[in-house]
C-alpha cells in the first residue's frame, strides 16, 4: 500500500509533452556521420538520396521537421565525406596504403600501454607532426597508432602524454572505419625529440601524484583507483577485469559519463550539505568538470565522457535547483550533445562507447524519475534512486552489452547500486589525492589510503557477485537474438513502473532473481545424462571435460577466464579432476586455472616445453610434484577413461614468432588419444601444420570418434590429419566473432568433405558428446 503522502504517478515515464523534436535530427546527423566515415564508397550517395527523397516528402506534408532531418542528413554526410577524406589523403594515409617506410616524428596523444602478456611490445596513440620519406621531409598532422615490438618497446612505455618522439616506421592501412590515418609499426629505436608543454607535465605530475598516493595500498586497490579515476586500467589484474565484466562494472574502468555522474552527484550533496545553494552548486558542478576533462586530457573520449555526464546530472536537478521539467528538457539536452559531439569528432558517431553513454543517458533521463516516483511509495528516495537509475541505464544499455560481451548479467542491477555510493567518495578521495601531491607526500598519502579503502567496497561488490553460478547468462548475440532483446525490453520498459509500485511484485522478482543467481541458468535437459565428454564455452581457448566417474572429469585445458568454466563445471556437477592435462601453456588453454582451484586435483599433465617461463613456472607453484611431463607412449588408466600420450614426439627449441605468439610452443601442445566409455578422443591442442603430419605418423591405423580440431579451426593445418582419424565428430572450441579468423573457411570445407558433424562452441554454446548404442552424437547446450 502507498503512503499517504506519497507523490501521484506520473502519466508516463517521460511526462506530457516530452521534447522530441531534436531527437530524429540528432539521430539523421549521427547516422550520417557513421556511413561518411564507413569507408564504404556507396553508402554515402545512397544516404544523401534519401535525403532527397525526404526533402521531397517533407514538402508534400508541409512538414518542417522532415525538412530539417533531409537537410541534416544531407549536409552531415558531406561534412563527414570531407572530413573522412581529409584523413586517408595525406601523405601518411599514401605511404600505409603502399606499406612503405618512413622517418616519422610524432608527439604521444595517449598513454604507451605494453603488450598484455608479451613483454616485447607496446602500442599508442600519436600525431603524426613530420614525416620524411626518402630524404624528403614534410609538415602534416595525421593521427596514428604506433605499435612497436622488440626491445626497444621498452623505451616507449613510460614515456609521459606529449612527448615528440623520432622512430623509423613502416606503415600499413588502418581497417575501414577506424580514426587514424595509419598503423605505424617500429621495431625501434625511439628518439626523444622534445619534452611534453608545461601544462602536460603538470597534468603528469598530477596523475603521478595519485599512482604515489596509492603505491602502498593492496594490489586491487592501487589497481582500480586509477582507472576510477583516470580511466587508467594499465595495472588492473585480469581476474578483477573479468570481475567487473561479468557484474556490469566495467563502464566504471572506463573513462565515461558514469564516472563524472557519480562525482557530481557526490560533489553536490557534499556542497548542499554544508549550506551551498543556487549558483554557486552549479559553480561546484563546472569546477569538477574542469578538473575532470584536465586530469583525463582533452581526448573525445574524455569530452564525450564530460558532455553526456553532465547532461545525465542536468536531467537529474542535482545541479542547481530542481525544477520539474528537467527531465523533459532531459531529452533536448542530449539531442543537442549528441548532433554537436558528432560535428566534432565524426568517428564519434562509431564508437561503441559512444553508443553505450547515449544510451546509458538516455535510459536515466527517459527512465529514472518516473521509476523513482514509483518506489518511493515504499522505500525511502535515496534508495529508490540508488535501484531506479542503475536500472534504467542498465535497461537501456543492455542490447549494446550483449552484443559485446555475449551475456546477460543478472547481478548488474544489485552490483552497481551497491557500488555506485563507493564510486563517489572513492573518485573524490581520488581526486584529492592528486591534488594533493602537488603540495606534501603525506596528505595525498591521507587522502590515497581513503581512496582506495571506498574502491575496495567496489572490488568486494565485483568478487561476491562474480562468484554466483547464474551471475551472467550466455547470449549469442546474432542480429536476430539483438532485436529480440530490443524488443523485449521496448515491451518491458512500460511496465517496470507499475510493478515498482507494488512492493510484493518487486519482492517476487527479487526472490527468482537469487535462485537464478545461486543456481545458474541451465537449459532443460543440459547436461544430456549420458554425456562423455562436454567442451565448455570459454569463448577463445579450450576446455574439455571428460567425465570418469560420478562427479569427476579428466579436464583437457582450462581457457582463458576462470568464470565460463565455473559456470560450465558448475551446470555438469563436477568435485573431483583426477587428471588436469594442461596441453601447453598459452593464456587461452591454462588462464582459468582459478575454476578449479577449490577442488581435489590428483595429477597435472603439462608440455614438455615450459614456456612462456612464467606460466610455467606458475603452474608448477600451484601444483609441485603433482605435475609430470607428458610423453610419448606414457598410458594411464583413470576411472573410466584410458589415457594414451602421442606426442609431442620431440621438444622443440623455443622461439617467438613474429607476430607474438610461439610457433613452438604450439608445436610442444600434447597430443593424445582418451577412451572414455569406448568413445576415443584425438587430443590436439594448438598444432601447426607441421605438428599435426607428425601427430598423423603417430595415430597411424588408429581411428578414433571424436576429434578435437586443432588451434581453435586455424587456417594453418593438415588435412591428413583429419583424413587419418577418421572420426565422424569434429569439435572446434572457438570464440564467436573473434578477430582471428577462427574456424577458416578451408578447414571447415575440409571436415565437411570428410562428411564429419562439426559441433561448434561460438554457434552453439558448450557442446556435449553422447553415446546411444553404438554411435554418438551431438548435443547443444544453445541449439
Amino acid at each position: 500500500m502507498n503512503r499517504p503522502d506519497a507523490p501521484p504517478a506520473p502519466a508516463t515515464d517521460t511526462g506530457p509533452g516530452a521534447d522530441l523534436r531534436l531527437a530524429p535530427i540528432a539521430a539523421a546527423a549521427w547516422l550520417a556521420m557513421w556511413v561518411a566515415t564507413s569507408g564504404i564508397g556507396w553508402l554515402p550517395p545512397v544516404v544523401a538520396g534519401v535525403a532527397a527523397l525526404l526533402a521531397v516528402l517533407a514538402r508534400v506534408q508541409r512538414s518542417w521537421l522532415l525538412l530539417a532531418v533531409a537537410v541534416v542528413l544531407a549536409a552531415a554526410v558531406l561534412f563527414g565525406v570531407v572530413r573522412h577524406a581529409e584523413r586517408h589523403s595525406g601523405l601518411v594515409s599514401q605511404v600505409a596504403h603502399r606499406g612503405g617506410a618512413a622517418v616519422v616524428e610524432a608527439e604521444l596523444v595517449g598513454d604507451p600501454r605494453p603488450g598484455r602478456g608479451h613483454s616485447d611490445y607496446a602500442h599508442a596513440r600519436a600525431t603524426v607532426l613530420r614525416v620524411g620519406v626518402a630524404g624528403e621531409y614534410r609538415q602534416v598532422r595525421s593521427p596514428v597508432v604506433l605499435v612497436l615490438t622488440g626491445p626497444d618497446s621498452r623505451d616507449l612505455v613510460g614515456l609521459p602524454v606529449g612527448t615528440r618522439v623520432q622512430l623509423r616506421v613502416r606503415a600499413a592501412a588502418p581497417e575501414p572505419g577506424d580514426d587514424v590515418a595509419a598503423v605505424l609499426r617500429s621495431s625501434g629505436p625511439v628518439r626523444v625529440v622534445a619534452a611534453p608543454s608545461p601544462g602536460l607535465r603538470l597534468v603528469e605530475r598530477v596523475r603521478a601524484g595519485l599512482r604515489e598516493a596509492v603505491s602502498d595500498a593492496p594490489p586491487a586497490q592501487r589497481a582500480l583507483v586509477p582507472a576510477l579515476v583516470l580511466g587508467d586500467i594499465s595495472a588492473m589484474p585480469d581476474d578483477l577485469r573479468e570481475n567487473f565484466v561479468r557484474t556490469g562494472l566495467t563502464h566504471l574502468t572506463a573513462v565515461s559519463g558514469a564516472n563524472l555522474t557519480y562525482l557530481l552527484v557526490f560533489l553536490t550533496v557534499a556542497a548542499r550539505a554544508i549550506g551551498v545553494r543556487g549558483r554557486w552548486l552549479q559553480v561546484v558542478g563546472i569546477g569538477a568538470v574542469v578538473i575532470f576533462v584536465a586530469l583525463c586530457r582533452t581526448e573525445p573520449s574524455v569530452l564525450r565522457a564530460a558532455a553526456m555526464g553532465l547532461v545525465t546530472v542536468a536531467a537529474l536537478s542535482v545541479v542547481g535547483v530542481p525544477r520539474a521539467g528537467a527531465p523533459r528538457r532531459g531529452v533536448r539536452h542530449l539531442s543537442m550533445a549528441v548532433f554537436t559531439l558528432v560535428l566534432i569528432d565524426p568517428w564519434l558517431a562509431r564508437s561503441i562507447g559512444f553508443v553505450l553513454s547515449v544510451t546509458a543517458s538516455a535510459g536515466i533521463i527517459v527512465w529514472s524519475r518516473g521509476w523513482t516516483d514509483a518506489l518511493v511509495g515504499w522505500l525511502p528516495r535515496p534508495v529508490a534512486e540508488a535501484i531506479a537509475v542503475p536500472l534504467a541505464a542498465q535497461l537501456a544499455t543492455q542490447p549494446v552489452v550483449t552484443a559485446i560481451s555475449g551475456e546477460v548479467s543478472l547481478v548488474a542491477l544489485v552490483a552497481n547500486a551497491l557500488a555506485g555510493p563507493a564510486v563517489g567518495p572513492a573518485t573524490v578521495l581520488g581526486f584529492a589525492a592528486a591534488g594533493a601531491g602537488l603540495l606534501h607526500p603525506a596528505p595525498a598519502g591521507v587522502f590515497g589510503f581513503a581512496a582506495g579503502w571506498c574502491a575496495q567496497v567496489v572490488v568486494w561488490v565485483a568478487e561476491l557477485g562474480a562468484g554466483f553460478p547464474g551471475s551472467a547468462i550466455t547470449f549469442h548475440g546474432t542480429t536476430a537474438a539483438l532485436l529480440w532483446l530490443v524488443a523485449v525490453i521496448a515491451v518491458a520498459a512500460p511496465l517496470v513502473a507499475p510493478i515498482l509500485r507494488r512492493r510484493w511484485a518487486v519482492l517476487a522478482i527479487a526472490v527468482l532473481l537469487v535462485v537464478a543467481v545461486l543456481r545458474g541458468p541451465t537449459p532443460p535437459g543440459w547436461p544430456p545424462p549420458n554425456w562423455v565428454l562436454v567442451a565448455c564455452d570459454v569463448g577463445q581457448g579450450d576446455a574439455l571435460a571428460m567425465r570418469v566417474a560420478p562427479d569427476q572429469i579428466l579436464l583437457v585445458d582450462t581457457g582463458a577466464d576462470p568464470l565460463p568454466l565455473q559456470q560450465c563445471l558448475t551446470e555438469l556437477g563436477v568435485r573431483r579432476v583426477p587428471v588436469l592435462m594442461l596441453s601447453h601453456y598459452h593464456a587461452d588453454h591454462i588462464g582459468g586455472l582459478d575454476a578449479v582451484a577449490g577442488m581435489p586435483v590428483d595429477l597435472v599433465l603439462v608440455s614438455p616445453l615450459p614456456s612462456p617461463a612464467h606460466d610455467a613456472a606458475d603452474v608448477a607453484a600451484r601444483y609441485g610434484d603433482r605435475t609430470l611431463i607428458a610423453g610419448p607412449g606414457q598410458r594411464f588408466d583413470v576411472g573410466a577413461a584410458r589415457i594414451e600420450i602421442l606426442g609431442p614426439n620431440r621438444v622443440p627449441a623455443s622461439g617467438t614468432a613474429s607476430d607474438g605468439e610461439s610457433a613452438t610452443e604450439n608445436d610442444a601442445s600434447i597430443g593424445a588419444i582418451v577412451e572414455v566409455d569406448g568413445v576415443r578422443v584425438l587430443l590436439t591442442g594448438d598444432l601447426t601444420a607441421d605438428g599435426q603430419r607428425r601427430l598423423a605418423r603417430e595415430l597411424g591405423a588408429r581411428r578414433v570418434d571424436v576429434v578435437k580440431v586443432a588451434h581453435h579451426g586455424s587456417a594453418d593445418f593438415d588435412p591428413h590429419l583429419y583424413e587419418a582419424a577418421a572420426a565422424p565428430v569434429a569439435v572446434i572450441s572457438v570464440g564467436a566473432d573473434n578477430s582471428y579468423g577462427h574456424p577458416a573457411p578451408s578447414l571447415i570445407r575440409t571436415l565437411n568433405d570428410r562428411r564429419m558433424t562439426v559441433a561448434r562452441t561460438d554457434q552453439h554454446g558448450a557442446v556435449a558428446i553422447v553415446r546411444d548404442a553404438d554411435r554418438v552424437h551431438v548435443v547443444a547446450r544453445n541449439p
